[in-house]
C-alpha cells in the first residue's frame, strides 16, 4: 500500500459503497461516508462521535480534515469537512452494533 491512496469498499454483494481515503497508512472518513458504511444517518454517527469524546474512549487525534470540491449547480465549491481516523470508525461501529459495522470491521482488518 502506499503512503496516500483511495480504496473502495464494497458492501457483502460486491457492490461499491464509498471511496475510502487512506493516508500515512491510516484510513479516514467522513461522518456521511461512516453512516453509509454502517446503514444510519449522520445525526447518530455525530451523537456517537460526540459520546466517545465524552467518555475519554478516544482523544482528538482521531480526527483531521480534509478539503472537497463539490459541484453546485455550475460553480465549483471548496468545503473543509472533519474525517475520522479508523480508530474512530471502529469505535462508532461498536456503538452501532449492527451486521455492516461488524462486515466493515472485517474488511478493515484486512486492509
Amino acid at each position: 500500500m502506499t503512503k496516500d491512496e483511495i480504496i473502495i469498499y464494497k458492501n457483502e454483494e460486491g457492490l461499491p459503497i464509498i471511496e475510502v481515503a487512506i493516508k500515512n497508512e491510516t484510513l479516514w472518513l467522513t461522518q456521511k461516508q461512516i453512516a453509509d458504511i454502517f446503514g444510519t444517518q449522520v445525526p447518530a454517527i455525530n451523537k456517537h462521535i460526540k459520546n466517545i469524546y465524552q467518555d475519554k474512549e478516544l482523544d482528538k487525534t482521531t480526527i483531521s480534515k480534509m478539503e472537497i470540491v463539490r459541484i453546485e449547480g455550475v460553480r465549483q465549491v471548496k468545503r473543509t469537512v472533519d474525517i475520522y481516523s479508523l480508530d474512530m470508525v471502529l469505535s462508532i461501529g461498536y456503538r452501532v452494533n449492527s451486521i455492516k459495522a461488524t462486515q466493515f470491521r472485517i474488511w478493515a482488518n484486512q486492509i
